[in-house]
């Protein structure tokens, strides 16, 4: 037989094979290798098996197994990003996410008021409160008003009122309890307080607050060198709130407080008229709100008679009766005026802020 052989099924061999529906198809290797159903070989079918074909398992190598893997890593990376650029943008937000807050410490400044003249005395607390400034002032807790609530943005009527209610009860606490303020405890304040400012309350009572000192958080006199004078202090200011942030509800209170002081130890001494006036933010989200917590962010006080060699840090050290000041402040600020700036850390204490 001439000419080329033509195995027997391929194209053009017999005749009608162009009537083949496969008469065009090119069984290579990868054509068979993809073929999901495979027949048995002779003595697999002489085994006890039912059928002539068995069924194959996708080919490890092949495209789908390739493709897989890549769209996986690719939306890893995705996340890995999203991930990171949330951590980035947290970083930078002092809120924290979603209005969380960040219960870092307070950042505060204390202005001394030094008088010009010797500290004046009385031989009773009662007759020194009506002779100046602060005998209009309420007496105590009983003394310190709560504005309307009104709600905000993000915060209803009720959280308002929460939010005004613990900002008077951390004022009562760190300025008008008596064990507070004589240095005996600091528990209230530390009971209204989160986790994370506990601790820091504690290092800055122990002398290592680092960025806030102890009369950032609270009144605090040398129960060493002065005792309360057996009455009440008297409170005069306001609280004003509004939101800083969304969801974040920020209280500001700004009160003058006048003690009745006498040095430590001796009753009959005559007694002294100090006075301290605090501005005081204090913020709360939701998790405040909802745990009747409060976050200490920012206290301004202005603290006298003392005098300007004196360390605030960790308590607020009176002139008593008769005594003066060594360094005089450079300017006159009358701690009874609620709307004035105080940009200096010693001042004068104004004539007119000193009873006589």
């Amino acid at each position: 037989m001439a000419g080329r052989y033509e195995p027997p099924g391929a194209s053009g061999s017999t005749p009608g094979a162009g009537d083949d529906e496969y008469g065009a198809t090119v069984f290579d290797e990868s054509f068979v290798n993809a073929a999901r159903l495979q027949e048995f070989s002779a003595q697999e079918r002489l085994e006890d098996h039912t059928t002539a074909v068995r069924r194959r398992p996708p080919e490890p190598h092949g495209p789908l197994s390739r493709t897989v893997p890549r769209q996986g890593m690719a939306l890893a990376v995705i996340i890995l990003l999203a991930f990171a650029a949330a951590i980035y943008l947290g970083s930078r937000n002092p809120y924290g996410a979603s209005g969380r807050l960040i219960p870092d410490p307070p950042s505060g400044t204390t202005v001394v008021l030094a008088p010009g003249d010797d500290v004046p005395g009385a031989a009773d607390a009662e007759a020194l409160f009506e002779s100046g400034p602060a005998r209009s002032f309420g007496i105590g807790a009983g003394g310190v008003a709560l504005p309307d609530p009104r709600p905000t943005e993000h915060f209803s009527r009720e959280q308002v009122l929460t939010a005004l209610t613990l900002a008077k009860e951390y004022l009562v606490a760190s300025a008008l309890d008596p064990d507070v303020f004589a240095g005996a405890t600091a528990v209230p304040v530390r009971q209204l307080l989160g986790e994370e400012q506990q601790r820091q309350l504690d290092a800055s009572l122990a002398g290592r607050g680092g960025r806030s000192v102890t009369t950032d958080w609270l009144v605090r006199f040398d129960p060493a060198e002065v005792t309360p004078a057996g009455t009440q202090a008297r409170v005069d200011g306001r609280f004003t709130f509004g939101e800083t942030a969304e969801e974040v509800l920020q209280v500001t209170g700004r009160h003058a407080v006048a003690y009745a002081l006498q040095p430590a130890g001796e009753p009959t001494a005559p007694v002294v008229l100090f006075t301290v006036q605090r501005e005081v933010r204090l913020l709360f989200g939701d998790d405040e709100l909802r745990d009747r917590r409060v976050v200490v962010r920012q206290v301004d006080t202005l603290a006298g008679p003392m005098d300007c060699a004196s360390d605030p840090a960790d308590a607020l050290h009176p002139l008593l009766a008769g005594q003066h000041a060594s360094l005089p402040g450079t300017s006159g600020i009358d701690p009874y005026a609620l709307d004035d700036q105080h940009p200096v850390l010693c001042a004068a204490y104004a004539p007119g802020g000193v009873p006589r």
